[in-house]
């Protein structure tokens, strides 16, 4: 075979490559370590995310290891997405990486007991936009909708009534875009008063942050509209949609 067609033929398979759309999918990583209470919604969460990869065009990692919070690995992802986290699941040299990342413009988009997560590490806290104190039994609420103009919230009614269980938070930041409250007087033991709010994002030191408090049942990840929900949220931490439409 002539030299140079041999190098053509090696040149056309280097562009084709590099342009192929599986080859620059952009990617998240599903983080669902746990070091307290284990949610059993996990496995069923992580399977609709990764569903919600494939649908939208998005590659999604999944895993439970620490070891996995470099910088160097972190910068491959878009987002990390903290998927019912509990307890102190990062060290030191992880924890830095992790607000390294988030500083040199990556994106967290954590699902209901990621703000159950490193009580001990505030920088998360603020990341996260509060903390987890209490909740009573699982039970129907009313949720209410504040804008319906987000990528997270356009598909909702205006009052969402739901069953779920229901987080009462400490330290809620004072820069939040609260999405969605719940109506205390809908169900008992709220601990929030008027202004509770369960979904929300922010901007945070050089990156972007989604939360919400819902998804700790299984049902959660076959109901679509939390699925829209939680698909806005990792869109806007991916930094791929702007929240408000």
């Amino acid at each position: 075979m002539p030299k140079i067609f041999t190098s053509f033929i090696a040149t056309s398979l280097l562009v084709l490559f590099f342009v192929n759309p599986v080859a620059a999918k952009k990617k998240i990583l599903v983080f669902s370590k746990t070091a307290g209470f284990h949610h059993t919604s996990i496995k069923v969460g992580v399977a609709a995310i990764q569903k919600l990869g494939l649908e939208n065009k998005f590659q999604v990692d999944t895993t439970i290891d620490a070891t996995k919070f470099t910088y160097k690995n972190l910068k491959k992802y878009e987002a990390v997405v903290f998927l019912n986290t509990t307890g102190d699941v990062l060290n030191e040299q992880q924890q830095a990486a992790f607000e390294q990342y988030i500083k040199n413009g990556g994106g967290y988009a954590g699902i209901h007991a990621a703000t159950d997560t490193e009580y001990s590490w505030p920088w998360y806290g603020r990341l996260s936009g509060a903390y987890f104190t209490s909740h009573p039994a699982q039970q129907m609420a009313d949720l209410i909708v504040l804008t319906r103009s987000t990528i997270a919230t356009k598909h909702l009614p205006e009052i969402w009534k739901r069953k779920d269980e229901w987080y009462n938070f400490k330290e809620i930041g004072p820069d939040l875009n609260v999405l969605i409250k719940i109506d205390e007087g809908s169900y008992t033991g709220g601990k929030n008063g008027d202004n509770h709010p369960v979904a929300w994002y922010h901007n945070f030191d050089g990156g972007r942050s989604f939360y919400t408090a819902l998804g700790h049942t299984e049902a959660s990840y076959t109901d679509p509209l939390f699925l829209k929900h939680i698909l806005g949220g990792i869109q806007y931490a991916m930094g791929i949609k702007k929240m408000e439409q």
